[in-house]
């Protein structure tokens, strides 16, 4: 089974790039990822856990991630085969380029190649081609997203005034909503910071 797709992304070059080497940033954008570690410091390998969904089948597949082919920045081939016990397993390839289209813009074209076999296998082509294309377009959508966001500016939130008559902003099921927790994490963590300083 074959994808392809081209996404563009306001991103220097050298940027999008050094996003799609890391772990951190590689398992935030993949849908159901656990966990991704670099298996030795220096070497392209990645051993990871994920929670899939095709159709009525999930399962917990455990593998390994490593980037070939690498001739940086402008392309690489990521290889993974992970294994989901009953469910079967699922192993494939993206080949990614990156183009630069200007400074401040990257396009993106990656081709999908994905193989499955048990339980998965069973589930028809056209069940398993549709998670596969949306497993990949997730991931080129949130990579997107995650290099596009703006960096946060510390010194302008250190330096900025609580709202004290601002309401708390309480997610349904009830907990403060992570804007609210988040920001007053880094503010907390700033705060003792100074204070350390002085």
């Amino acid at each position: 089974m074959d994808l392809a797709g081209s996404v563009e992304i306001a991103s220097p070059r050298q940027q999008l790039w050094a996003a799609l080497n890391d772990p951190d940033v590689l398992a935030r954008c993949i849908d159901g990822v656990e966990s991704l570690t670099r298996t030795e410091a220096d070497t392209p390998v990645f051993d990871g856990v994920m929670q899939a969904k095709v159709g009525p089948v999930r399962a917990r597949f455990a593998g390994t991630v490593r980037l070939e082919d690498i001739v940086a920045p402008e392309r690489y081939r990521l290889v993974g085969e992970g294994k989901g016990g009953v469910a079967g397993f699922a192993k494939g390839s993206a080949d990614v380029v990156l183009t630069e289209l200007s400074p401040t813009k990257t396009q993106l074209d990656y081709v999908v190649k994905a193989q499955v076999g048990g339980k998965l296998a069973q589930l028809g082509a056209r069940l398993v081609e549709g998670a596969a294309k949306q497993y990949a377009e997730g991931f080129f959508a949130k990579l997107k997203a995650e290099v596009e966001a703006p960096p946060i500016d510390l010194a302008k939130l250190a330096k900025a005034e609580p709202d004290h008559d601002a309401p708390l902003v309480v997610k349904e099921g009830g907990g403060l909503s992570p804007m609210v927790w988040g920001t007053g994490l880094i503010l907390v963590t700033l705060a003792f910071l100074l204070w350390q300083w002085t």
